[in-house]
């Protein structure tokens, strides 16, 4: 990704205090990984300034990335006002996936429209381990969709999701990434260089961090 769409994306983020560093208080994500950053991108919708950011940028990574697409689709819940949001400035149809069927109506999991034998992009909002993004996926593929990328606002940058992303032949696609939202740290003085070694230190093996934690 352009590197100037990597700070301004992240730039964005840090504004709103989406971004939380907590290297000697690390919080739990569901996983059970201990982590000590913590990426809240549901405060966007709060921020038009910077929500409009974001989906500008979703808007050239498209275009340098040249995908191609006939509808946009939304993981639930974090990723919904994004894909919505950007099908909307793109004048795309949109749909979006729950977690799981609902236990009534039709019980589907799709909701919005057809995606058989369309080609559609998914849009995430935060990527960890991957496994919501591609339970997403295998709901859209068992529907007859076409989907080969993916979009998130940022990714940890875990080795387990690249894997998977990989074995899923999903292609993801990031606006920034804790790299740079380090960088930007350090430049503002949020972070001392001891606490962007440890959180670097954590970003290599989260679990064995974890553990030892």
């Amino acid at each position: 990704m352009n590197p100037n769409t990597k700070r301004s994306s992240a730039k964005a983020l840090l504004d709103i205090g989406a971004i939380g560093f907590s290297p000697d208080a690390p919080i739990t994500f569901k996983s059970g990984i201990q982590s000590p950053v913590y990426v809240d991108n549901r405060q966007l919708i709060y921020h038009p300034a910077a929500w409009h950011s974001i989906i500008k940028g979703f808007r050239a990574l498209i275009d340098a990335r040249c995908l191609e697409y006939d509808i946009i689709a939304g993981v639930a819940v974090g990723g919904i006002p994004h894909s919505s949001a950007l099908a909307l400035t793109l004048e795309r149809p949109s749909v979006f996936i729950r977690k799981e069927s609902k236990g009534h109506g039709r019980s589907q999991r799709i909701e919005g429209g057809d995606v058989d034998k369309r080609r559609v992009l998914l849009v995430e909002d935060l990527v960890t381990t991957g496994g919501s993004s591609l339970s997403a996926v295998d709901a859209l593929r068992e529907s007859g969709a076409h989907v080969t990328d993916a979009l998130a606002i940022v990714s940890y940058g875990f080795a387990e999701a690249a894997s998977a992303f990989a074995r899923a032949e999903l292609a993801l696609h990031t606006l920034t990434d804790i790299e740079t939202l380090l960088e930007l740290a350090r430049e503002r003085a949020v972070l001392n260089r001891e606490q962007v070694s440890v959180i670097r230190s954590w970003m290599v093996d989260p679990y064995a961090w974890s553990a030892t934690s």
